[in-house]
């Protein structure tokens, strides 16, 4: 690349489709475009529901072939789930999609051993049914499992296919509920309690560390020439979002917005009280050391299945009628378990609420100011959660992702918790991976410096609170 530029590749797979970004960084430069992007469809076998990985795994040769001449590749994905290899490396069956019903149950199990409060004392791991911890357990008498010699966590099991080298990235490792936060290390002492062989695991790595590089049969498919670094990144989408947070000088919160919302504070130190605890506050490991203190919120998951039920209308004009609609007229729990199936998502949120004794929405335009509704007021509760139990204040509320460009959501949000809300960008877990390449190349400086540049290259709009922060209230009560 020309005049001090250089390219990095970031493969970033959704939950709901994967895509290779090509980042372009210089002094003082940051630009990214899209050179594939393709759809992440789950498979519904006898056994189960899978992640079809190899499909996955061909849509990131395709998107390095159309990316084209790189300086690095670089990996992040949604976190908790992973591929088993048997003695020779080769993959034991598709994965298991982590909405699959297998872990209904588990957690009661492993609580039975080790109680909850002892095992978020150790690990700082929120309450979530499809843990790794308790994926593992639900295979604890499994041929496959018995069978596997080694476990690697999605993103690195691709990057193990790309370069033929063994890893697993600390950020994305930390969501496990293997990893002991203070030390930044396995927890030998919760592994050993629930039987969990750590040695299945590969040797950790950080962002930033190397990889390996693209093996000769991948650069033949995809028509690079070598040799082609594979960098480590915040492997987790979650963790590289946040690394590529906009933020100055000021205290404040992000929001990770997708399938999912992710919706905390960047800590230099876990918060492993039992109030914490007893919130579903999570503890996972970012760049440079960090934590993120947040809550999991089920997100624009809601809208997404409801949008398949319609039959996949317009979302422009849905948003224009749902920003018409009455606000605050009935909300529903983004955070029930109710809602993390697939299927008839409209059916459920009127359901839920009709149980509640609120008005049930009568029109797709309706439902979605429900959904949208409800999120922001998640957000409101999350947010104003973390301040308290990590006595650490904020001043502004950053929304990046792909709700980023819902504008309405991020007006509600700002209403709701009654601070400015800068939303943007819309890629930023792909802007995280990218940067933590050329970081690891010297191509940017520290986390500062990531972040100063995202702020003055990418396009940020910033929405002031207005609105009656009584309504918001009023409805916060009816979900107590």
């Amino acid at each position: 690349m020309s005049g001090g530029v250089k390219a990095y590749a970031a493969v970033d797979l959704g939950a709901s489709s994967g895509r290779v970004m090509v980042g372009r960084v210089g002094p003082g430069s940051l630009e990214l475009t899209e050179a594939h992007r393709f759809p992440n469809r789950p498979v519904r076998l006898p056994e189960g529901l899978r992640w079809d990985v190899l499909a996955l795994y061909a849509g990131v040769l395709d998107g390095l072939r159309a990316a084209g001449e790189v300086d690095s590749v670089g990996i992040d994905s949604w976190a908790v789930d992973y591929g088993l290899l048997d003695a020779d490396g080769a993959l034991l069956g598709n994965p298991v999609h982590y909405r699959d019903p297998r872990t209904e149950g588990v957690a009661e199990q492993v609580w039975a051993t080790m109680p909850a409060a002892e095992l978020y004392a150790a690990t700082g791991i929120q309450y979530a049914p499809f843990n790794t911890l308790y994926q593992l357990t639900a295979a604890h008498s499994t041929a496959q499992l018995a069978a596997a010699q080694r476990l690697l966590l999605i993103p690195d099991l691709l990057t193990y296919w790309l370069t033929g080298e063994q890893g697993t990235e600390l950020t994305n490792a930390s969501t496990t509920q293997l990893v002991d936060p203070r030390t930044r290390d396995w927890s030998r002492e919760v592994a050993d309690r629930l039987g969990v062989d750590l040695d299945l695991f590969a040797p950790l790595r950080l962002p930033g560390d190397p990889a390996g590089g693209l093996r000769p049969k991948v650069l033949e498919e995809t028509g690079l020439t070598g040799p082609v670094p594979v960098t480590a990144v915040c492997s987790h989408d979650t963790a590289s979002a946040v690394a590529a947070v906009p933020a100055g000088n000021e205290r404040f919160a992000y929001i990770c917005t997708g399938t999912w919302s992710l919706a905390g504070l960047e800590l230099d130190a876990p918060v492993l009280t039992e109030e914490s605890r007893a919130a579903n506050f999570t503890n996972e490991l970012g760049l440079d050391g960090t934590v993120r203190h947040l809550r999991n919120i089920m997100g624009l998951w809601l809208l997404q299945e409801c949008l398949r039920a319609w039959g996949e209308p317009g979302l422009d004009g849905l948003l224009r009628e749902a920003a018409e609609a009455p606000g605050l007229r009935s909300v529903v729990d983004a955070g029930d378990a109710a809602f993390l199936a697939p299927g008839r998502m409209p059916e459920r949120i009127a359901a839920a609420c009709r149980d509640s004794g609120q008005p049930v929405p009568r029109s797709p335009a309706e439902t979605t100011r429900c959904i949208l509704d409800s999120l922001a007021l998640a957000h409101r509760r999350a947010v104003r959660e973390a301040q308290r139990l990590a006595d650490h204040p904020v001043d502004v509320v950053h929304i990046v992702g792909g709700g980023a460009r819902n504008a309405l959501l991020c007006r509600l949000t700002a209403d709701a918790c009654g601070l400015p809300v800068v939303a943007g960008p819309a890629e930023a877990a792909a802007l995280g991976n990218v940067l933590v390449q050329a970081r690891a190349h010297g191509l940017v400086g520290d986390r500062a410096g990531m972040r100063r540049l995202v702020a003055r290259t990418q396009p940020l709009t910033r929405y002031e609170p207005r609105g009656d922060a009584a309504a918001w209230r009023s409805a916060e009560a009816r979900l107590v």
